[in-house]
């Protein structure tokens, strides 16, 4: 590829040819592929394909991050899935929930025939609002789901608050923020009745398929979870109540034993990486000269370490599909999270919104694109992107 240089108005002067993937797990995976690989023939080795041993030693892991109790599952849906389950949840319920998000945080809420209740986002954080939870219960209300999107927690305090006041249970979607921490210092996933992980390959703590974990400290919801997984039986072929597959195959737990030891140095430097984008678009000049808006962590003046943990680095762009085309062109990744708001999805079309009922939703999901954030991102890949965009804005 022809070399391409343009000089920014700081006077610094960066080569925009640079190819940079949104993620890159080879990167990540060739470093450890000898390790994966031994773990990978133990499992082989042992014939225990399910459950066993690896999942144990996991849970053992999951918990530490602040829980008495984990339970492997198959993935980060199935872990909200069967916790809405050990609740429940069912036809007649509701359960309020943002209106922005992966789509598994509304959609399990329906595969139980409850139905989802939309609450808008703060335009900062782009988790829910308290304040529109508390204005969102209704008698009908059965439990309260929020998501720490991004990698940062939503405002857990008073949305634990006004749950207690009404008897509400707390289900906390982390499976953007695993090791993220509040602003008293509790993990992501530790402050609701049970928390949700997911270890899809792009996370943070990604395996090499679908996993996912559920976290509690309650000994008796564990132990529901535990049956739930397994077709809700406590031993073979004898069945208390109806559960579900959910159970986590040994490789996946192997695979992610030999990553959770990197979990921290990872989330080191995708912490860097945002401080040194925050730097380069300040020195660009491009959030004064063309309005581009860098996420913002909420807690960072809590001197917490782990205060957001950036599964996506997430900004604010005016012509957002045009400055994505225009990265496209320069072999630059860039992803929209999440394009279409849950109360505009045609398969909510039965819940009566319409457009303009949540609308900081629907402004984030027409203005926001995530950059790549990944650790092994090096600091030309950085200087590239933001290269390329001061470019779109000239």
């Amino acid at each position: 590829m022809q070399q391409r240089l343009y000089r920014m108005a700081s006077g610094f002067c960066y080569d925009i040819s640079v190819r940079v993937p949104l993620l890159d797990l080879k990167a990540q995976n060739s470093a450890l592929r000898d390790e994966i690989l031994a773990a990978i023939a133990g499992v082989v080795d042992s014939n225990q394909f399910v459950l066993g041993p690896e999942v144990e030693r996991l849970e053992a892991g999951i918990a530490c991050c602040g829980t008495a109790r984990a339970i492997g599952v198959s993935s980060g849906t199935d872990a909200l899935l069967v916790s809405l389950m050990a609740l429940g949840i069912g036809p007649g319920d509701e359960v309020i929930t943002t209106d922005y998000s992966f789509f598994a945080t509304a959609g399990v809420i329906a595969r139980l025939g409850a139905t989802p209740k939309f609450v808008d986002i703060d335009p900062v954080s782009y988790n829910l609002r308290p304040e529109a939870v508390a204005e969102a219960v209704t008698p009908r209300t059965r439990a309260v789901i929020p998501v720490h999107l991004y990698g940062q927690c939503a405002d857990m305090k008073p949305l634990i608050e006004i749950a207690a006041k009404h008897g509400l249970p707390v289900v906390e979607d982390a499976a953007q923020a695993i090791g993220a921490e509040y602003r008293d210092g509790r993990r992501a996933g530790s402050m609701g009745v049970v928390g949700c992980f997911s270890f899809y390959p792009t996370k943070n703590l990604g395996g090499a398929g679908d996993a996912g974990a559920v976290v509690t400290n309650d000994a008796a919801l564990a132990d529901k979870i535990r049956m739930l997984r397994v077709h809700g039986g406590e031993r073979r072929y004898y069945h208390r109540i109806v559960g579900g597959n959910f159970r986590l195959d040994a490789v996946q737990a192997a695979v992610l034993n030999v990553k959770m030891a990197h979990l921290d140095r990872w989330t080191a430097r995708r912490q860097e990486n945002a401080a040194r984008y925050d730097e380069l678009f300040e020195r660009s000049g491009l959030p004064q000269d063309a309005g581009i808006r860098p996420p913002v962590a909420i807690y960072r003046d809590s001197a917490r370490p782990h205060h957001h943990i950036y599964n996506q680095y997430v900004i604010r762009v005016p012509e957002r599909d045009k400055l994505r085309e225009h990265l496209t062109k320069q072999e630059i990744g860039s992803d929209i999270y999440y394009p279409v708001p849950f109360h505009l999805q045609e398969c909510f079309g039965n819940l009566g919104y319409r457009a303009g009922a949540f609308p900081e939703s629907e402004r984030a999901a027409a203005e926001t694109l995530a950059l790549p954030i990944y650790p092994e991102l090096s600091v030309a890949q950085q200087e590239a992107v933001v290269s390329s965009i001061r470019g779109f804005y000239r």
